[in-house]
């Protein structure tokens, strides 16, 4: 796994051994999930829910996002993040706590310009955690979950209005937009 483009391009970043933990977003669906937000990314705010290994929050700082929290509740994972985010040099943009994300998204004071969600599989965890994402959204703000492919998410959450799907094999991307209007 390595960091695709940008200031930190070519670096390889360090995974969790085994899947129980995390699974990563395939290159593949990495390169599409960073082609929808590329003119968004510049001097944003990203949050990487289940960061995992924080790749994705990595790869939205190496192309330009002002700053990034990461979010993970297992030790192993935020010491991983933390450990690529020095080796690629980002870590004084970013913020690597070790908590859930429902926890966080219902106590955060920070609102964001990009929300990635990338939890394990087949638990339901995207369209629980939906409802809660609004409030840490900016007006404008795009909502990027990462599914399996046979999952349908709604419509519309709150201000959260649903752009688009997008299908890579088993794995689908399902991008929401925050009403610019929205407080």
């Amino acid at each position: 796994m390595r960091v695709i483009t940008g200031s930190a391009r070519g670096r390889k970043l360090k995974t969790l051994a085994g899947d129980e933990i995390v699974r990563p977003t395939a290159e593949r669906v990495k390169e599409a999930l960073f082609s929808i937000v590329q003119f968004e990314l510049e001097g944003a705010a990203v949050l990487d829910a289940f960061a995992g290994s924080g790749q994705l929050g990595i790869e939205a700082l190496s192309r330009g996002a002002a700053r990034a929290v990461f979010t993970d509740e297992n030790r192993q994972a935020v010491d991983t993040v933390r450990e690529n985010l020095q080796h690629t040099r980002l870590a004084d943009r970013a913020v690597v706590l070790q908590t859930d994300a429902f926890s966080y998204l219902h106590s955060a004071r920070e609102r964001f310009d990009i929300l990635l969600f990338d939890p394990p599989y087949h638990k339901g965890t995207v369209e629980k955690i939906l409802p809660f994402a609004e409030r840490c959204c900016n007006p404008g703000a795009i909502v990027i979950c990462e599914t399996e492919a046979g999952v349908t998410l709604p419509e519309s959450v709150g201000a959260l209005t649903r752009l688009r799907e997008y299908k890579y094999s088993k794995t689908k991307l399902t991008t929401y937009r925050m009403q610019e209007d929205a407080e």
